[in-house]
């Protein structure tokens, strides 16, 4: 049988993914052709956007320290707000993420939670089916059509559900199965034109929106950029200016400085910002890479009670709420334990310790992972928040300076740190290549951002000669010495049955390569993409 095609393709588009199955509902030419003009409109601001981070961080590793703009400083100064939040966005205590998978979209729009996070981003492995799936899926759950059958259970919708936000890819990313006039295009592009082209009318006639989130923005010039794709894609469909509402996920150094600036360049579409904890902790090894006085203990050491993690949480919800709008914060990424339920109460005790933090902070809602962590989160927000959000908590006692956001957290390296890195990096890894990019490991939900400490770590650690508190030096033999301990460890666990053919050793040699290599890989998901893409 011959491949199906796509009728009358744009000019200058190529297909390299399959067609069969319902991506023709997805892969329309006139979604197509709106992609295209969103590509040919802003890829060129893309590109100078991406050739700037590399231009930072030569000056970062010439020893520049971040500061707050000294050029936006009567910005931050002047009394702004954004407008109000739509009233279906109002109330935003607990927020449930995961990826675009048939019956997880169910189970979260299901799960009491007020929002969902669908996410075609950190938890998801981009592969051609996955997004062509994911894109489906979510065309269906906005018109409340989708179900999941198994042999024992139908699943639905239920008749009160989550409202629904999407996390593109982030402006790094390409989506390697769209070529327009011969380039890649723009995997946040993609996801973003494809969701909003099938649904944004759709949405608005059922009394919401197209909302989003928006991941690993570097700087407020970012942030003008997605305003700008907002503005023209409103405009092409003849909808309202603020039609679009997003919430920008802080989960760069370099973003928590501009803060006031993300939101002031997003205008009429924004509604909050969002501590994307995991994510923050990697761009804060990957900035200062090269500094040896900006190396990090172990990855379980370097929580939010750390005082660079604290003042970032509180600068933002001071922000925030000066500017009117939500101040998210961060994901449980726990999960209970259905076995064992002794550890089940004190991974419960974490998520609650957690979220009462982030309550008595001042956090307007929190993240959790798990449909069976909502109720925890919704007892603490409930208990300590008497509203429906926090607004009015401006946090004016709340001083952060540059230095408190760069204050490197002290502790032990040690070599079961070194293990851990390498045992939940390698496996990880595997998963993603095997398609799955929503990870259970060692009681928690890991999704990208955790391979990438893992192994920002290793390299840091390596690169600097770090010493274990054991008096050790961390080098390559080390570090490769663990990787084979940790592999044969796996394999006579058969823990490679959990993955497709092949993939584990192949996530160990990706993980030794990035972990050893003389340059750093900003993303491990660039090299592994490739290969994902390839098997």
């Amino acid at each position: 049988m011959a491949p199906k095609t796509i009728p009358s393709l744009p000019p200058g588009v190529e297909i390299r993914g399959s067609l069969e199955g319902r991506a023709q509902e997805i892969l329309t030419p006139e979604a197509l052709d709106f992609l295209v003009r969103l590509v040919r409109e802003f890829e060129p601001t893309r590109q100078r956007l991406l050739a700037r981070r590399i231009e930072v961080q030569r000056a970062l590793d010439r020893g520049a320290r971040p500061n707050f703009l000294a050029e936006t400083a009567a910005l931050r100064a002047s009394v702004w707000k954004a407008p109000p939040p739509p009233k279906d966005l109002v109330d935003r205590r607990i927020e449930i993420t995961g990826p675009v998978e048939r019956k997880m979209i169910i189970n979260a729009l299901n799960s009491g939670a007020q929002v969902f996070m669908a996410d075609f981003e950190d938890s998801n492995a981009p592969t051609w089916k996955n997004q062509i799936e994911g894109q489906i899926n979510l065309k269906d759950a906005v018109r409340r059509t989708i179900t999941f059958e198994t042999p024992q259970k139908t699943y639905r919708l239920n008749e009160q559900t989550a409202v629904i936000f999407v996390r593109p890819r982030g402006w790094h990313l390409d989506e390697k199965h769209v070529f327009v006039d011969g380039r890649a295009v723009s995997g946040s592009l993609f996801d973003f034109a494809l969701y909003f082209f099938h649904n944004a009318r759709e949405l608005v006639a059922r009394g919401t929106g197209p909302y989003f989130y928006l991941p690993k923005m570097e700087s407020h010039r970012e942030a003008r950029l997605w305003n700008e794709v907002f503005l023209f894609s409103e405009s092409e469909f003849g909808l309202p200016r603020g039609t679009i509402r997003a919430t920008v996920l802080i989960e760069t150094i370099l973003a928590a400085f501009e803060m006031d600036e993300i939101l002031f360049e997003l205008c009429e579409h924004s509604v909050g910002l969002n501590c994307g904890r995991w994510d923050y902790i990697f761009s804060f090894i990957k900035k200062f890479r090269n500094r040896s006085d900006f190396v990090l203990p172990d990855r379980d050491r370097v929580g939010m009670t750390q005082h660079f993690l604290r003042s970032y949480s509180q600068l933002l919800i001071q922000t925030c709420h000066r500017r009117g709008v939500h101040a998210m914060g961060g994901m449980a990424a726990q999960i209970p334990i259905k076995d064992d339920a002794a550890r089940n109460a004190t991974a419960l005790e974490k998520v609650r310790a957690d979220k009462t933090r982030e309550a008595g902070d001042g956090h307007d809602g929190t993240w959790v992972a798990h449909p069976g962590l909502v109720p925890i989160a919704k007892d603490v927000f409930e208990a300590l928040v008497k509203g429906q959000n926090q607004l009015e908590r401006l946090r004016e006692d709340v001083k952060v300076s540059a230095d408190d956001l760069l204050r490197v957290p002290e502790g032990p390296i040690t070599h079961a740190g070194l293990a851990h890195n390498v045992r939940v990096g390698v496996q990880y890894l595997a998963a993603w290549l095997s398609g799955n990019g929503c990870v259970p490991l060692y009681d928690l939900m890991e999704d990208a951002a955790t391979a990438e400490i893992s192994r920002a770590q290793v390299w840091q650690w390596i690169r600097h000669g770090a010493k274990l508190d054991d008096g050790r030096t961390i080098d390559a033999a080390l570090f490769r010495a663990v990787l084979a301990d940790e592999t044969r460890a796996l394999e006579a666990a058969n823990a490679s049955e959990r993955f497709a053919p092949g993939k584990l050793a192949l996530a160990a040699h990706l993980f030794a390569e990035l972990s050893v290599a003389e340059e750093f890989s900003e993303f491990l998901t660039l090299p592994a993409y490739d290969l994902l893409i390839r098997n």
